[in-house]
């Protein structure tokens, strides 16, 4: 047998596909260092698109809109939004929502009052908080060294799953579109990372 038939006899391995999970986030600090944590799966890949000084509602949304416009995935991909309530009115909120009821793999995930509330839940149960303020000092309870741009990963991934099962137990019934009072949906998306 030649070289050239060999080489076309030979099988070639198929690789799985990577679930991509696309995310737009309103921090441009915290939310990519967390959620970029989870590449370190191999079964999924999570792309995060940074952008400073553009944190509004409407701005996440766009910043979405514009990469998928331009960008070629191959299926299976889902695309987030991850916001906060915090000072946003409902009314800046809800065009993320109407966006993200229109593709079953368009999500929307909204903390209340900010995403910091969602790693407290990896440490304790959250409760008593219901501002920013409140949020922050807990955190740093915990964690007496945080900043937004500069924490460490290994102190909150022995409890995402316990995380998880509070922001859900807190969600009952689940919210239609977010949080209202102190909460957060991001445990939807962390549970996919978590268990794909």
């Amino acid at each position: 047998m030649t070289a050239l038939k060999r080489r076309l006899n030979r099988t070639t391995g198929t690789r799985p596909l990577r679930k991509k999970y696309v995310i737009s986030s309103e921090g441009d600090k915290t939310e990519p260092r967390y959620f970029a944590w989870f590449n370190q799966r191999k079964e999924i890949h999570v792309e995060i698109l940074r952008s400073k000084d553009e944190s509004a509602p409407e701005q996440v949304l766009e910043k979405m809109k514009s990469h998928l416009k331009n960008a070629k995935y191959d299926k299976p991909y889902e695309a987030w939004l991850i916001v906060d309530k915090d000072h946003w009115q409902n009314q800046q909120l809800e065009p993320l929502h109407q966006w993200s009821i229109q593709r079953e793999y368009y999500h929307l995930a909204v903390s209340n009052p900010n995403f910091e509330y969602w790693l407290l839940l990896h440490l304790e149960d959250g409760k008593g908080v219901s501002t920013k303020a409140e949020c922050d000092t807990k955190l740093k309870r915990h964690i007496p060294d945080y900043s937004k741009s500069n924490f460490d990963m290994s102190k909150l991934e022995p409890g995402i799953s316990e995380a998880i099962k509070r922001a859900e137990s807190k969600d009952r019934p689940p919210c239609e579109k977010w949080p209202e009072k102190t909460g957060t949906t991001v445990y939807l998306l962390v549970k996919k990372l978590h268990q794909d």
